[in-house]
């Protein structure tokens, strides 16, 4: 029988219209409830339209070495999914090149 998952987003605005809080939660989760995260990037492939939908919110509590490391762990994520539903480790670990340089340009910048 299939099964189904769900995965909730909730999003408080302040008074701009901009994310004051984000939560999430999902029905397969080892944790109960709603937890905090600052930032999310949501990317969906639309097959119909072949082009990609995304959402992009973060809160302004977030600081810019945060998002510098969220980039970072998530172009490494990429790189891994990438190999496992293509199998071609050149491509992925091209990703992963530029991640490691995106992290050193970072850390470059932040010594300024």
């Amino acid at each position: 029988m299939p099964k189904e998952a769900e995965i909730n987003f909730v999003v408080k605005l302040d008074d701009d219209n901009s994310p004051a809080e984000i939560l999430w939660g999902a029905s397969e989760a080892d944790f109960e409830g709603l937890k905090p995260c600052e930032s999310l990037m949501i990317s969906m492939w639309d097959k119909v339209e072949k082009n990609t939908m995304s959402i992009d919110l973060w809160t302004k509590d977030l600081e810019v070495g945060e998002m510098s490391a969220h980039y970072y762990f998530t172009l490494m994520k990429m790189a891994d999914t990438y190999q496992t539903a293509t199998k071609n480790s050149e491509l992925a670990e091209m990703i992963r090149t530029f991640a490691k340089e995106f992290a050193q340009k970072v850390e470059e910048l932040a010594n300024k």
